[in-house]
């Protein structure tokens, strides 16, 4: 699935969660990506949360009256009134990643109201290169929580979140495959589908984070914005007919 950046009223792609480049109007990929078969779009605002920005509703309003697929959204979600108001106008999923950790009861109770199928949580994972260890992160990377990614997947699950998105900052943007060792190490600790983001730079990528990392599925961000690394922006996701070839 295509995972895009909004920021403002526009998208952006990042590398290692930073060097923001911008890559068009979200409502034209939409658009795009209507046409290309999408099985589910995941949205983040990378602004709501780091920079304490209110949800984008109107924006939103006019995205989801564009996407004719599934959308995952996350950025900004604080209270019982984001979720109603975001599942109201057509949201399927909900992400939260800071919620999990600042306020737990708010997603129980998210949980409770709207079902576990409809509520994500994303982890922002970092690794340290001096020490080789993984941190988990919130607010853009911003803030480093105590957890350790499987802890903190555990506890989301917990919390009762139905799906674990895993995003690799060391990895985003980098066309250098997944982190299959984290991937896996999760996946093999929690009974909920898995999500991997960050890194993909080919089909065999791909390939490689279902069958060798265990992940239910992918998210793809260079990926489905880029022609190529080092390349310019064009809208794109790959075939049904490549994936069917290289997915059990």
């Amino acid at each position: 699935m295509p995972c895009l950046l909004l920021k403002g009223r526009g998208l952006v792609k990042t590398i290692n969660f930073k060097n923001e480049r911008y890559v068009g109007d979200p409502i034209n990929a939409v658009r795009i990506f209507n046409q290309k078969e999408v099985d589910e779009l995941i949205l983040f605002d990378i602004n709501c949360t780091s920079h304490n920005s209110p949800i984008n509703f109107p924006l939103l309003k006019q995205i989801t009256s564009e996407c004719f697929m599934p959308l995952c959204y996350g950025g900004g979600v604080k209270t019982l009134a984001d979720f109603k108001k975001l599942f109201a106008m057509g949201i399927e999923k909900i992400s939260v990643s800071s919620l999990l950790f600042d306020d737990p009861e708010i997603v129980k109770q998210a949980v409770a109201i709207y079902g576990s199928q409809s509520i994500v949580a994303t982890l922002d994972i970092n690794q340290s290169w001096f020490r080789n260890k993984y941190k988990v992160y919130t607010h853009s990377a911003k803030r480093k929580k105590q957890h350790t990614p499987v802890s903190a997947a555990i506890y989301a699950c917990e919390l009762g979140v139905g799906e674990i998105v895993i995003n690799t900052i060391h990895r985003d943007g980098t066309w250098q495959g997944f982190d299959l060792e984290l991937i896996k190490q999760i996946a093999a600790c929690v009974n909920v589908p898995v999500v991997a983001a960050g890194g993909a730079g080919s089909l065999d990528d791909i390939k490689d984070a279902v069958v060798n990392g265990h992940a239910s599925a992918v998210a793809l961000g260079s990926m489905a914005v880029f022609q190529a690394k080092d390349m310019g922006v064009l809208i794109k996701f790959p075939k049904i007919s490549e994936l069917t070839k290289i997915l059990p």
